[in-house]
C-alpha cells in the first residue's frame, strides 16, 4: 500500500494526546469531562507490505472505538475497507482482553463509530456511506450493514477544519513549487502564520518535517516508477498487439495488448482499472468495454 503526505500527517497529528482529545470533542462536544488519559490510540500498524493499516483508531474509556480515514480523493468503497479495519481492531481487542467468545456469558465490546474525513473539492460527496450500497441486487433486507459518516469542511475553526485547510495549503504549495524540503518549510510557515494547527506545528515542527520529507521522497520515487512501468508495459504490450494484429486483425490485437497493459499496471502498481486506463490514456468512452473484458478474463 502507498501512503501520501496528507494521510501520514493526519495519523501523526491525531496520534498526539492533545490533538486526539480535540478530535474526539469535535465528534462528541457533549462529553466535557473527557481527558487525554481517557483516550487510547489503537491505530492499526503493520510492517508487512500486504498487512492492513488504517489512518487512525481511538478507544475512549474502553467503551467506544472510533476509526477514521482521511480522503483527499473521494472513494465510495470506504465502508468495506473500514469494516475490515474494524474486524482487525476487534480481533486485537479480544486478544488483549483475553475474551472467550464461546461461553454462555455475554461478552461486552466497545461500540464503534466510523468516519471519513474528506479534504477534496468535490461538492457532491454524500454525508453517509453504507456497505449495503455496495451489495449486488436488492440490499433492503441485508443482514449486515456498516455506516460510515463523511465529515467535510463546514466553515468552523475546529481541529478537523484546520486539518482540511492544511491539506489545501499542502496541495497548492506542491503544485507551485514541487516536492522539496523548501516546499515543506513553506507549508509549515504558512500554516503557523495563518493559525492553522499552529501549536502542533510549533511544538512538533522537526518531527513533521521529517515525516513529510520521507513521504515526499517516496512520492517522487512512486511517480518515477509509474512513468517507467507505464512506458515499459505500453511498449511491451503494444508490440505484442501489433504481432497479434497481423494474425487476428489490427484492432483486436491492439485491444488485447491494452488489456494486458491494464492488467500489468493493476498488478504491479496496485492501481484500480480506472487508474490504469488513465495512465494508458485510453478514452473514457472505451472504459466499459475494457472493464467487461477484465471481468471475463
Amino acid at each position: 500500500m502507498k501512503r501520501n503526505v496528507k494521510d501520514s500527517v493526519f495519523t501523526f497529528l491525531f496520534s498526539q494526546p492533545a490533538e486526539a482529545k480535540k478530535l474526539y470533542q469535535v465528534l462528541h462536544p457533549e462529553d466535557t469531562d473527557v481527558t487525554e488519559a481517557d483516550i487510547k490510540v489503537i491505530t492499526l500498524k503493520n510492517v508487512l507490505s500486504n498487512g492492513r493499516y488504517n489512518d487512525l483508531g481511538l478507544q475512549v474509556r474502553g467503551r467506544l472505538i472510533i476509526l477514521t480515514e482521511a480522503q483527499s480523493t473521494f472513494c465510495p468503497n470506504a465502508p468495506l475497507r473500514v469494516m475490515l479495519y474494524l474486524e482487525d481492531t476487534y480481533d486485537r481487542y479480544i486478544q488483549e482482553k483475553e475474551l472467550w467468545l464461546y461461553g454462555e456469558k455475554l461478552v461486552k465490546i466497545p461500540k464503534p463509530e466510523l468516519y471519513v474525513i474528506y479534504t477534496g473539492s468535490r461538492q457532491d460527496v454524500p454525508d453517509v456511506l453504507r456497505l449495503s450500497d455496495m451489495y449486488e441486487g436488492d440490499a433492503a433486507n441485508a443482514d449486515v450493514d456498516v455506516t460510515v459518516h463523511v465529515l467535510k469542511a463546514r466553515g468552523t475553526s475546529n481541529v478537523l477544519e484546520q486539518y482540511v485547510e492544511f491539506c489545501k495549503i499542502e496541495s497548492e504549495m506542491v503544485r507551485r513549487y514541487g516536492r522539496s524540503k523548501e516546499t515543506i518549510q513553506k507549508i509549515v510557515d504558512q500554516c503557523i502564520e495563518q493559525g492553522i494547527l499552529a501549536d502542533f506545528f510549533r511544538s512538533r515542527e522537526w518531527e513533521v518535517y521529517d515525516v513529510m520529507s520521507i513521504l515526499f521522497d517516496q512520492e517522487k520515487v512512486w511517480e518515477m516508477e509509474k512513468q517507467h512501468i507505464q512506458r515499459e508495459t505500453s511498449i511491451e504490450y503494444l508490440a505484442k498487439g501489433r504481432a497479434e494484429g497481423r494474425a487476428e486483425g489490427e484492432a483486436e490485437g491492439t485491444m488485447n495488448a491494452l488489456l494486458g497493459s491494464i492488467k500489468a499496471l493493476m498488478e504491479s502498481m496496485e492501481t484500480s482499472a480506472e487508474q490504469a486506463m488513465t495512465l494508458l490514456k485510453i478514452p473514457q468512452d472505451d472504459w466499459d468495454q475494457y472493464k467487461k473484458l477484465l471481468a471475463n478474463s
